[in-house]
């Protein structure tokens, strides 16, 4: 499945939720030193993850609710979607037609985006 969508900026809360995360994320991914923020995409359509996901649970890492993740690629780079269960369910801060997209280095960065610009990610 391919998704489209434009860069956008946060809310600025990623950095301490990937940081809280990170040894949990290891222990369910093989992934190590997360880069600190997320590349959030603003879809062209609704996005839910669906059954094939990594759950991390609450109790893992002492927080109010699970994150739910999703393996993708992004100019064939390997990284994840993670959404929070309340934004799963449609009452967090995020609709569906927002992603937030982890990996080991800045996605904008590494790709020089910045916001506004198009995206493909591979799901």
């Amino acid at each position: 499945m391919i998704l489209q969508g434009k860069v956008t900026s946060g809310i600025g809360e990623a950095a301490f939720w990937v940081k809280k995360i990170e040894k949990v994320f290891k222990e369910k991914t093989g992934i190590e030193n997360l880069f600190p923020g997320t590349l959030n995409l603003n879809l062209d359509k609704p996005y839910k993850l669906g059954d094939s996901k990594i759950i991390i649970y609450k109790e893992e890492f002492d927080a109010t609710q699970d994150v739910f993740v999703k393996p993708c690629k992004i100019n064939d780079y390997s990284a994840y979607i993670v959404r929070s269960s309340k934004n799963e369910s449609g009452k967090g801060d995020h609709s569906h037609t927002v992603i937030e997209i982890v990996s080991d280095v800045s996605l904008r960065d590494k790709f020089g985006l910045k916001d506004g610009d198009n995206v493909l990610i591979y799901v």
